[in-house]
């Protein structure tokens, strides 16, 4: 397809050696939205040239994040395509031409320098002034017999460039640097096919690029130094070079590289702790870009439709997980009650789980340990891992039968939730039945702090809500409380904090009456009661 291309073309392609990371996703991100504000093709290849590490595990995991994310691929696996494989070992007859291509050119010659040779020569460079400048030709110049010779006697050898003498500087436009340009003359000549026949990266990812027709190269800064090399492979193989754009890193909020010192760094760990896809591939998208330099909010739509390569920043990215969390919310906030259902499932039934876990009776509960938990719950990866398989699949199915139920929830928790990770701490006290798992620190200041006043106000309330001759409805309940209250001289705020205690078991809770009408009357009351029993 090298030479043939009418439309921009662009590629990710990672490496199936582990989880993708947010490094990586950006650049998914950046080349899919490229792709789709160009009207072009996105294509998904992998580069498993790595025996040891990439894994058909590791494959199916980059496709998930990918597929989580809602980035799209026009081409690559499961999808296939007209300039396929995707897989670089299905690819190595395409490496092969290639490499035939450069020697009939004169471009590529073998070399036999063992590693004892090459070891020698980079120890002797070193201890001289200027250093090592790479591989010394030493097999350049070998004739073509002698070499065939050796070759057909089976002497070891890897295949070189043979990088033109004289060639002047090697200059190019970055599309977010600028004019690059590297001397030449500093280039060795280096190997692109192993002494066992494998290609190497830089080799194999100019063929790979060169013949699906790649336009663009969106990718990481780290491989700036790989450019000047490849393009004396485009050169050398007579393919038009593709627009090279190089993206900044993607430092922590110490400025040193993001890395797992800075917490979760690949994906499906902030899919595992409740963030939003849409939320992640906006974030990610400002990490060295823009939309006009004040728009946080991109919805998914703006970004596939204005993306583009001149607003990328040269500065290095920093990456605030609080900023990540802040937008998650903006995006949970926006759901509508089905959406946010899809997604709240599971954490819907763990806090169900972790509710009915709860210790029977009323137990005070420090706000300490309340924090730990918290904080507990904050780190977990997909939490529900803990739960016991079977137990784990009937409270999915309690989910699934009383839809309706759980439903009442939302408006309860979403302008209140940044992640869905918040929810089962926020609702475990649904699923308390008759129990209460009481703060300390709530029922010293709200409880204990006028104890005759707080017992005064749980005992009006309690009458409204035994009283059959009110809807169990949250308007009409809350309205003859404060009646009631209004009419012994309590506020508002005196009467429905030991309310709030007595029935979420602190001061901080969801909506208080429609709390309330989720519940089951007799545990309401049972709860109203154990806390007067335990603390009066």
């Amino acid at each position: 397809m090298a030479n043939e291309v009418s439309r921009v073309r662009v590629r990710f392609a990672p490496s199936p050696t582990g989880m993708l990371h947010l490094g990586g996703a950006r650049t998914a991100v950046y080349n899919w939205a490229f792709a789709r504000s160009q009207g072009g093709n996105f294509i998904l290849r992998i580069e498993d040239t790595d025996p040891e590490r990439s894994t058909e595990e590791n494959v199916q995991i980059i496709l998930r994040a990918m597929r989580w994310l809602g980035l799209d691929w026009d081409e690559g696996p499961e999808v296939g395509g007209s300039v396929g494989p995707y897989f670089q070992t299905q690819r190595m007859e395409t490496y092969s031409a290639a490499l035939q291509e450069l020697k009939s050119k004169g471009n590529a010659y073998p070399c036999f320098c063992t590693k004892e040779r090459l070891d020698a020569c980079r120890k002797e460079a070193e201890a001289k002034e200027g250093g090592y400048s790479g591989y010394d030709g030493h097999c350049r110049d070998i004739p073509a017999n002698e070499a065939r010779a050796r070759i057909d006697a089976g002497e070891p050898h890897v295949w070189r460039l043979r990088v033109p003498e004289g060639h002047g500087p090697i200059k190019f436009q970055d599309a977010v640097y600028g004019d690059m340009s590297f001397p030449a003359d500093v280039m060795d000549d280096l190997i692109l096919v192993r002494s066992d026949g494998s290609p190497t990266y830089n080799f194999a990812v100019v063929c790979d690029d060169a013949n699906m027709g790649i336009t663009h190269v969106i990718r990481g800064d780290d491989h700036l130094s790989n450019t000047p090399r490849q393009i004396l492979i485009y050169e050398a193989l007579g393919f038009d070079v593709p627009t090279f754009a190089h993206l900044p890193m993607i430092l922590g909020p110490d400025g040193k590289k993001l890395s797992k010192r800075h917490g979760a760094t690949n994906v499906e760990d902030y899919r595992d702790r409740g963030y939003l896809p849409d939320a992640m591939v906006n974030y990610l998208a400002l990490l060295g870009w823009s939309l006009d330099g004040e728009t946080t909010e991109i919805p998914r739509d703006v970004l596939a439709s204005k993306f583009s390569l001149d607003r990328i920043s040269k500065k290095d990215a920093v990456f605030d997980e609080d900023k990540l969390t802040w937008l998650d919310g903006v995006y949970t906030r926006g759901l509508d009650e089905q959406k946010w259902f899809d997604v709240a499932i599971p954490w819907l039934a763990y806090a169900n789980w972790l509710g009915s876990s709860a210790p029977v009776g009323v137990n005070m509960v420090s706000s300490l340990d309340k924090n730990q938990q918290k904080e507990r719950l904050a780190s977990l990866l997909a939490p529900w891992d803990e739960v016991p398989a079977e137990e784990w699949q009937g409270k999915l199915a309690d989910v699934s039968d009383r839809r309706e139920w759980y439903l009442q929830a939302y408006p309860l928790v979403v302008e209140r939730q940044n992640t869905f990770n918040e929810i089962p701490d926020k609702l475990a006290y649904l699923f308390w039945g008759p129990n209460v798992q009481l703060d300390e620190k709530s029922a010293n200041k709200v409880l204990l702090k006028d104890p005759e006043r707080a017992k005064q106000a749980l005992q009006i309330c309690r009458e409204v809500l035994a009283s059959d001759g009110i809807a169990w409805e949250a308007e009409a309940l809350q309205q003859e409380c404060r009646d009631k209250g209004e009419a012994a001289e309590i506020k508002p705020k005196d009467l429905f904090q030991p309310l709030r205690v007595a029935i979420a078991g602190n001061m901080v809770s969801p909506p208080l009456f429609e709390s309330i009408v989720m519940l089951p009357r007799e545990d309401v009351l049972a709860r109203i009661d154990g806390v007067m029993a335990k603390v009066f």
